[in-house]
């Protein structure tokens, strides 16, 4: 049994935190918002009294953040509070500058750190379904793995800095242009007569039938634009991505046209839809009546 602290416990973090209590570990959690430490408490979730103070008593310390700031401000927690020979293991969506520069000071904190970013939404936290990318040293990996392996069925290790990062990134550039992909196919079919209903059995068992296309198809068949992944935080993490992009130099033309699909989205009020919500955008542009539940 691990002593383990979560600190942050939003829509990820929160279901993560559940499966390492539940694997039998000895949990403690943080987070700024009451409302989330209300929800934690109410799934049988310790809440930390001090969080410098549990990181001190932790062997393990998880975080799930919103941003490159959330990071340095718990990473610096973590640097202040943790002991010597402790595992820092972040899954955030966070760029590669922030993550490098954590690293530095966890490093001179004697504290191992380890990027360990997941793939897939908080559906598939909660059901223990997530992919972990990992990055850091291969002995504090090794260590830490069978706690990983309580988040979902596949690990991966990729290198001892932050390839772990820049994983995630080219994961999320894919589901992006997917969502990009969707919104121009299903609006032509839309304005050429094809029933929406039709066109997502069809699409369902085809060839371009993927992974994502299938868990989508159940909610967006209905139209229902509930967000698993806002359009909002599509936006954040394809700002990481050009980003990553002009600092290597790649050319990212088609990955920069959907960013501003995304931007028009949030410009007519789809923010806080699920990122499948530039399908509307592209039947705006289109002429199309975007209340329709089916009909056309």
């Amino acid at each position: 049994m691990a002593l383990v602290h979560v600190a942050g416990v939003g829509k990820m973090g929160l279901p993560m935190a559940g499966h390492l209590q539940a694997a039998g570990h000895a949990v403690t959690v943080s987070d700024p918002s009451e409302a989330r430490l209300q929800l934690a408490r109410g799934q049988g979730l310790a809440v930390a009294d001090e969080a410098g103070a549990a990181m001190a008593r932790a062997d393990m310390i998880f975080s799930s953040l919103p941003d490159d700031a959330a990071l340095r401000q718990v990473a610096s927690q973590v640097a202040q509070s943790a002991r010597r020979g402790a595992v820092y293991i972040d899954t955030s969506t966070v760029s590669q500058q922030a993550s490098a520069e954590v690293a530095q000071v966890l490093a001179a904190a004697g504290v191992f750190y380890l990027r360990t970013t997941v793939s897939g939404n908080n559906k598939m936290a909660e059901a223990a379904q997530l992919t972990v990318m990992a990055s850091g040293p291969r002995a504090a990996y090794d260590s830490v793995l069978p706690l990983l392996k309580t988040l979902g069925p596949n690990q991966f290790y990729l290198g001892e800095a932050e390839q772990a990062r820049l994983m995630k990134l080219v994961v999320n550039l894919m589901i992006a242009q997917t969502s990009a992909m969707l919104a121009e196919a299903l609006t032509l079919g839309r304005k050429g007569g094809l029933a929406w209903g039709d066109m997502w059995q069809v699409l369902g068992a085809s060839a371009v039938a993927s992974p994502i296309v299938k868990a989508k198809s159940a909610q967006l068949s209905q139209r229902d634009f509930t967000p698993t992944f806002t359009v909002e935080q599509m936006i954040k993490d394809l700002t990481l991505i050009l980003g990553a992009g002009a600092d290597s130099h790649v050319p990212l033309p088609q990955t920069a046209l959907t960013y501003q699909l995304f931007h028009a989205a949030l410009a007519q009020g789809d923010g806080q839809d699920d990122y499948a919500a530039i399908i509307k955008t592209v039947e705006r542009s289109a002429g199309l009546d975007t209340r329709l539940q089916d009909k056309s």
